[in-house]
């Protein structure tokens, strides 16, 4: 296999431009891209004049050329594309959540089985070189053994730029599942867990009682085979902070800790990818401008050679279990509908 093709289809959040991105920075092919609304094919074919548009999405789906196909559907629809994919021969990335509904996850799991194609999701830490290199520390024993994770994940909501499917549950799936997915996967990766069971779970609706189904903040403690966890995210980031969110993750360990700051660093460093490291040699600021995003690069290799280099299969779908078990035993509170 040569140049990897692949196609595009569905491009509901603006997520879909970090995985283009990422497939074309590694030498990858794009053939054309679905997209039904004029308004965001406009700003797509903008963006990417060479990539053409296509009238429907089996145009991309049965093109045997096509390796895989990339998304950022609404987040109910994802699930479904993706299993049309695998059963048509093709890998498959999609932006987060990977599924709204433990059914999605279950018949995903199935077919993935039963085709050997990839079900990748691009969590966030793949773009994101403090947290690459938080593990790198992590797993050469900079902090010993890691025994909890925190995971905040705060944005700014901007409901006056929201598409109407933000605002229903059904189809964005709550806000553990979808903000939350990316702490999950994260905490799996610090901690090396490969179970874990929800000790608790709730979410609220505060601030906007006219949106009844939008979730703002959603918290999570879980207790994997390999450490603990707590994850809190939400859509309260005020509008004087000079980025959509102030993400932090926090891995304690046996022998120190690991800050990192991934969007803004509140003392003043300009920039983003902040990390700082305290064990027993003292306190560091370490720099990540020169770690290298791979993913791109390592999915390619996967798909070539069948390999499982960029992610862990039942890693990701472990992490998006996690989430949407979570979601479901979450207590509501505040202004939500029942």
């Amino acid at each position: 296999m040569d140049k990897i093709r692949f196609g595009v289809v569905r491009i509901n959040h603006g997520h879909i431009y970090t995985q283009v991105e990422a497939l074309l920075r590694a030498g990858a092919e794009c053939v054309g891209f679905y997209a039904p609304e004029d308004d965001l094919a406009a700003q797509f074919a903008a963006r990417y004049p060479q990539i053409p548009r296509v009238d429907t999405a089996a145009r991309i789906l049965e093109d045997e050329s096509v390796a895989l196909i990339t998304t950022s559907a609404v987040p109910n629809e994802r699930g479904p594309l993706g299993i049309a994919a695998m059963r048509h021969g093709k890998d498959f990335l999609t932006d987060k959540p990977g599924f709204t509904t433990l059914a999605q996850l279950a018949e995903a799991r199935r077919v993935q089985v039963e085709t050997g194609r990839f079900y990748a999701i691009y969590f966030g830490r793949f773009d994101s070189r403090a947290t690459l290199k938080a593990g790198e520390l992590v797993h050469a024993g900079a902090i010993g053994q890691v025994v909890q994770f925190t995971g905040l994940g705060p944005h700014r909501a901007g409901l006056a730029s929201r598409a109407d499917w933000f605002f229903v549950r059904d189809k964005y799936g709550g806000v553990i599942t979808d903000i939350g997915s990316h702490q999950f996967d994260h905490f799996l990766y610090f901690t090396g867990s490969t179970c874990a069971e929800i000790v608790a779970a709730q979410v609220a609706n505060y601030r906007h009682p006219e949106y009844p189904e939008l979730e703002e903040i959603g918290e999570v403690m879980l207790r994997g085979d390999q450490g603990t966890g707590y994850i809190r995210v939400d859509w309260f980031s005020p509008d004087g902070l000079p980025t959509w969110g102030d993400t932090r993750l926090v891995i304690l360990g046996t022998e120190g800790y690991i800050e990192a700051r991934l969007t803004i660093d509140l003392a003043g460093r300009s920039g983003t990818d902040h990390l700082f490291l305290v064990n027993r040699s003292g306190v560091e600021y370490v720099d990540c401008s020169q770690v290298a995003l791979t993913f791109g690069r390592d999915l390619l290799a996967d798909i070539r050679h069948r390999t499982q280099t960029a992610m862990s299969q039942e890693e990701a779908f472990l992490a998006c279990e996690l989430s949407l078990r979570a979601q479901a035993a979450a207590k509501r509170l505040g202004h939500l509908r029942a």
